[in-house]
């Protein structure tokens, strides 16, 4: 029995969508790896590139969501030039709200180099608050939650 309270990494095939990101030169910080920011943007770009993918823009219409929690935990080094895969799934699929369960696997590493969350409120885009999410883009959602 392990004395480490914290959850073991999640592993690929624990998350239900991969997005891969291109690390840049630029993401690194002066210690030589990716600056913790930077986790952050890759987040917001793989849930932003799903959200796209499945065909709901990232620009105009009725609808947007607005990101109102994030979390993160760093558990091993990422640096240029390495490959970063974004594993996502939805932990929760609320009325107006939803939360992603994110990974990030360097390389072809199986285990998770950093885990985090980002909380998605779909709001109404000319009264910016919140909205049920439209069933289209739920239907899509319900594809990658967690069962």
């Amino acid at each position: 029995m392990s004395s480490d309270p914290r959850p073991p990494r999640g592993r690929r095939a624990d998350y239900r969508a991969l997005v891969p990101i291109t690390s840049r030169w630029s993401d690194n910080d002066m210690y030589g790896h990716l600056n913790n920011a930077v986790y952050y943007s890759y987040m917001d770009t793989a849930v932003t590139t799903w959200l796209v993918d499945q065909g709901f823009g990232a620009h105009g219409g009725d609808s947007m969501f607005f990101v109102a929690e994030t979390g993160c935990r760093y558990l091993s080094e990422i640096g240029y030039p390495d490959r970063v895969t974004v594993g996502l799934r939805i932990g929760r699929l609320g009325t107006s709200s939803v939360r992603y369960e994110i990974a990030l696997f360097r390389n072809e590493e199986d285990e998770a180099a950093a885990e985090g969350i980002f909380i998605h409120v779909h709001v109404d885009a000319a009264t910016r608050r919140p909205s049920p999410v439209p069933p289209i883009v739920r239907d899509a959602m319900d594809g990658i939650v967690a069962r």
